[in-house]
């Protein structure tokens, strides 16, 4: 298997970290220069249509995108440790968290970011505004969910793939040097819990 990924960016960390959290080493790994635009290139268009990062190559020549998918696969491969829920209760309470924390989180601050950070301006044109409003959305949802980690380490009954979402989401803020609001205690307590597991840093 090849993944094509660039480093720092959200959705390849996402994907780096579920490969660290599961020791995998039969994945060959291939940088590809996003700012330089060479997700853009035939060469790797080719491959994976829409021009996504990450992207996986099967060694049959199957091509995946959409990081989900990517890490649903290599849980297939590799199932432990378990990220997505090991039975039809869990694994549904843990798909609610992670559309949750995708729809509601880290989609917003990865808006946020790419619509006020100068350096992307080669992906898109910066809009402060649309930044801005996807940064209030953003912590709406932090509210609630400093709420909801008051009564829960994790996002569901244990540490899953929601969190490795979630976590990516804000921490990908740094970029741009935001962290959450501090009144969010059970908030930070949690990202501060997932930001110091040994599988965290890979992808940066």
């Amino acid at each position: 298997m090849k993944l094509y990924t660039t480093r720092m960016a959200p959705n390849p960390r996402r994907v780096a970290w579920v490969i660290a959290e599961k020791n995998i080493d039969t994945v060959e790994i291939v940088d590809v220069n996003l700012l330089a635009g060479e997700h853009r290139q035939p060469e790797y268009r080719n491959k994976f249509t829409f021009g996504h990062l990450p992207g996986l190559e099967l060694d049959d020549g199957t091509c995946i995108t959409e990081t989900l998918a990517i890490a649903r696969y290599l849980e297939a491969l590799y199932p432990e440790p378990n990220l997505f829920g090991v039975d039809a209760r869990e694994q549904a309470v843990i798909e609610m968290w992670t559309r949750r924390a995708e729809i509601y989180l880290a989609n917003p601050m990865m808006m946020y970011v790419r619509m006020t950070h100068p350096a992307l301006a080669a992906l898109e044109a910066p809009q402060p505004e649309v930044g801005a409003y996807n940064k209030t959305g953003a912590e709406k949802f932090m509210k609630a969910l400093d709420r909801h980690l008051a009564k829960s380490e994790y996002l569901t009954d244990r540490f899953s793939i929601a969190d490795i979402v979630a976590a990516v989401g804000i921490d990908f803020g740094r970029l741009v040097k935001y962290r959450p609001p501090a009144e969010y205690t059970h908030l930070n307590r949690w990202l501060s819990a997932c930001l110091s597991r040994p599988a965290a840093k890979a992808g940066l």
